[in-house]
């Protein structure tokens, strides 16, 4: 499992190890951990996160090899691929692709949060997947927003003041998986500064008029945390 691209053993051979690795350290007792989470997967090892990310360090950077993880299907293959791939070689293409397969909320957040959000292309996927019917790919919109909100410092106030207009939409999708991503993205802007914080405290206080159930449960937990003494304390010496 050497990090050498060019000298090391070929892709294939590294999927094997890279498999072999994980099944070892697989367990029932992560498998059960697993379901009680919500996180369903159709083949799973059972193997911790942070077993994972120190595969992840083993393996390098690798284009080639998280696109042949990925399409092992094996759940902990495909958490990999978020540590693996080299976010500048990511293209939209494969990104639909992956979000087409996301089953279940852990791979759709791990793959936004430690990879696509590093992409050129996050905002597009953004826009484009808050639109989309499928659960996980709608979920992974807003994920992917909150990622940034909270990993991207140097980003301007104005996307993400635009994209207040894509959660106001979204809050009204009263499946689970969606209705929580979206108050994560929105909990994330408003923590950014006081002024997102005000927009976003807005947004959610128009949530909670809602006449829907799913738009109040969005306002009211994000106004649980945007209102809060510890929140308001964080952001009060950047006013």
């Amino acid at each position: 499992m050497a990090n050498a691209k060019t000298t090391g053993p070929p892709t294939g051979d590294r999927v094997r190890e890279a498999l072999t690795w994980l099944e070892r350290r697989g367990t029932k007792k992560n498998r059960d951990g697993m379901a009680r989470y919500a996180i369903v997967a159709p083949k799973a090892f059972g193997v911790s996160v942070a077993d994972i990310r120190q595969l992840a360090k083993k393996l390098g950077r690798d284009h080639e090899l998280a696109a042949a993880l990925w399409e092992t299907g094996w759940y902990e293959a495909r958490m990999l691929t978020a540590f693996v791939d080299e976010p500048d070689r990511v293209t939209p293409t494969q990104m639909d692709r992956w979000a087409r397969d996301f089953d279940n909320w852990a791979i759709c957040d791990t793959l936004c949060f430690h990879l696509f959000d590093r992409t050129p292309h996050a905002w597009r996927k953004i826009a484009q997947w808050s639109t989309k019917r499928d659960e996980f790919v709608k979920r992974a919109a807003f994920a992917l927003l909150a990622s940034i909100a909270l990993h991207d410092k140097k980003e301007a106030d104005e996307p993400f003041l635009r994209s207040l207009e894509l959660i106001e939409r979204g809050a009204t999708d009263d499946r689970n998986f969606v209705k929580k991503a979206v108050s994560w993205a929105l909990r994330s802007i408003g923590r950014r500064n006081s002024a997102l914080n005000a927009a976003a405290v807005a947004v959610a206080k128009r949530l909670v008029e809602s006449a829907e159930s799913a738009p109040r449960w969005v306002g009211r937990d994000a106004l649980r945390e945007l209102t809060s003494p510890a929140v308001q304390r964080r952001l009060k010496p950047a006013r």
